[in-house]
């Protein structure tokens, strides 16, 4: 039986939105950590586990290049403060909280003959979970900067309120700002 972080269960996840179903990777790996293997093929970042690229996503600030110790330790803190908090699997949150902050549509850029119109497009699915896991890794950062508060625990209640699809989220504010652009572009 595989656990991650030696905790937490898999089996039991369910992914509800059918368009992300082969997005989000519930890899049964102890450790999630793939050393990069991904790198070299296309699309291939879709079969990494979605707590590795949470980890992968929080490492891509300037203070927190390379340091995937760091955000190993920051991401495990994290699920524990929200098992702590929801009494629930923490990945079904995480799960939760990607399916609730992916935005369905955004803008593009499309000239005709030197004009530039806005044109709203629909967003493949892993663009969908890319945007939906910087969005919540950058809510994160911004809600920990100079801030007492320690940032797993900021991690924690993004991820808990983008899953209870509260406002107050920052990715929940994101997503809805980007597809409040395309509705505008129609």
């Amino acid at each position: 039986m595989s656990q991650i972080f030696n905790k937490w269960d898999l089996k039991d996840i369910k992914v509800e939105d059918l368009g992300l179903t082969n997005y989000i990777c519930l890899d049964e790996t102890l450790v999630p950590h793939t050393l990069g293997r991904h790198v070299r093929r296309q699309f291939a970042k879709s079969k990494i586990s979605i707590v590795e690229r949470l980890m992968n996503k929080i490492m891509r600030t300037e203070r927190n290049s390379g340091k995937k110790n760091k955000a190993y330790n920051t991401v495990k803190e994290a699920f524990e403060v929200i098992n702590k908090r929801t009494k629930e699997n923490p990945i079904q949150i995480l799960v939760k909280a990607v399916e609730n902050t992916s935005p369905r549509e955004e803008t593009t850029r499309i000239k005709y003959g030197g004009i530039g119109y806005q044109v709203a497009v629909d967003i493949a699915p892993q663009r969908r979970v890319d945007l939906s896991l910087g969005f919540l890794t950058k809510g994160t950062l911004q809600s920990a900067f100079k801030n007492k508060r320690p940032v797993a625990e900021c991690l924690a209640d993004e991820i808990i309120l983008a899953s209870e699809h509260d406002t107050r989220s920052f990715a929940i504010q994101k997503k809805e700002e980007k597809e409040r652009v395309a509705r505008a572009a129609h």
